[in-house]
């Protein structure tokens, strides 16, 4: 059984007003000839098809050609909702799609039989057992309660989480024993899931899901599977140190934080002809020998870098790009000289007769030298908790409409965090007095 594990392709995306369609078409015929290749037998999209609730025309034409093609492979499709997705339009289509061999779970239910998916290969032969699990919201698992602290809020969401996994690998165990009695072999069980768990490294693009109750959930919580495909973190990792519990990744930097390195692709010559990103995704598979994970990495479709430094650095390195075809994104970030107030003109002036396009100009030394500076002539008595943290913000920089919208939603958490302290401070103090009244 061959499965790929890919998740976060957040169709319909606009990157600092540039349409993401060509990289995307890119991204899914790489894909497809990829699953012809390899003789893939499964693919599993783990959260976050699409960018928003309401994608445009062109990127839902996108998702049901990609449908069609792969079903004219002989593969089978999981599309699993994600915090991006909205419930009711992948449900839409979902009993149309299934005629199509693909399964569209697109929210958490109480019906297990929906969530417990026993899987074919391409010869219609049982091949593996899947939990499959989207992004949870509270509210499908959890019922609120008056009265509760944000850290009982997320205990209880976590304890929830916990027991649907629960719940769905006791249902598998019991497909996996049925099989076991008919075709005499143990089938693998494979879990999904879209949320963050304990100690990922996340990037810009990457959106909070659980503002106010659960922030992270612990990967010693998932049961003990052979696979857990996760999405929703936009950079390739293991969690918890296992092998066999990854996030994949989105396929495109969804942000340019997200660029870090590059490969170099040969062919049966050895020439170099493509270069590869460190995006990637995960192929798996299950054999009578046991069990293959094998990152497969992803060919650029467009070329995006940042460039740091001082305005003399940052000419220099544009050289690079004197004689390029394709035209390259940048993020320039510009250090020391960041006081100009004419900094956006001498950039277009460097780069008009380069194929780049810049995309995103960041200022940083100066307000940062000017915080510490002040620091240092303060002393944290003198300071608030509000004074402390909107001092770490102003380092910060938020420029464009999703950065400025997680600045606002870290200011809500913190303001969260501080009304939880001083209820539970006072909290604590009335019981003090009460004690000693007593």
């Amino acid at each position: 059984m061959k499965i790929i594990h890919t998740s976060d392709w957040h169709l319909g995306q606009n990157f600092f007003t540039k349409s993401r369609k060509n990289e995307h078409q890119a991204f899914i015929h790489w894909l497809l000839e990829l699953v012809k290749e390899q003789q893939i037998d499964a693919v599993i999209i783990a959260g976050d098809i699409f960018d928003t609730g309401a994608p445009p025309s062109y990127a839902r034409e996108m998702y049901n050609q990609f449908v069609v093609k792969l079903s004219q492979l002989g593969a089978t499709l999981i599309v699993l909702g994600g915090n991006h997705d909205s419930v009711s339009m992948l449900n839409e289509s979902k009993d149309l799609l299934a005629c199509l061999n693909t399964y569209v779970i697109a929210n958490t239910t109480e019906n297990v039989d929906e969530q417990v998916i026993l899987l074919d290969d391409r010869n219609k032969q049982a091949g593996a057992i899947l939990c499959a699990v989207p992004f949870i919201r509270p509210r499908d698992v959890l019922q609120s309660v008056a009265g509760e602290t944000s850290t009982q809020k997320k205990q209880a969401l976590g304890e929830a989480i916990q027991r649907h996994y629960q719940n769905l690998h006791a249902q598998a165990l019991k497909i996996q024993n049925e099989q076991e009695q008919k075709i005499h072999r143990k089938l693998p069980i494979i879990a999904t899931g879209h949320l963050t768990a304990l100690g990922v490294t996340a990037s810009e693009s990457v959106r909070d899901i659980y503002i106010g109750t659960l922030e992270a959930f612990d990967a010693n919580a998932f049961p003990p599977v052979d696979y857990i495909a996760l999405g929703h973190i936009h950079r390739p990792q293991i969690v918890a140190k296992s092998e066999s519990i990854r996030y994949c990744g989105s396929p495109i930097p969804l942000s340019f934080d997200e660029i870090k390195t590059k490969a170099t692709e040969s062919d049966k010559t050895g020439k170099s002809h493509r270069m590869l990103s460190n995006k990637q995704v995960v192929l798996v598979e299950f054999n009578e020998s046991g069990k293959r994970i094998e990152p497969l990495p992803i060919p650029i479709f467009q070329s995006m870098m940042t460039l740091k430094g001082s305005l003399e650095s940052i000419e220099s390195q544009l050289q690079q790009f004197t004689d390029s075809e394709q035209t390259v994104w940048l993020c320039i970030h510009v250090e020391i000289d960041d006081y100009l107030s004419d900094l956006q003109p001498r950039i277009q002036s460097m780069t008009e007769h380069l194929n780049v396009e810049v995309l995103q100009l960041r200022r940083s030394r100066s307000q940062q030298a000017q915080s510490l500076t002040q620091v240092r002539n303060e002393t944290l008595a003198e300071l608030t908790p509000k004074d402390v943290f909107n001092k770490r913000m102003s380092l910060e920089s938020f420029e464009g409409e999703e950065a400025q919208a997680r600045q606002s939603r870290i200011m809500q958490q913190f303001e969260q965090v501080v009304s939880d302290v001083i209820n539970q401070h006072n909290d604590n103090h009335e019981s003090d007095d009460k004690e000693v009244k007593e």
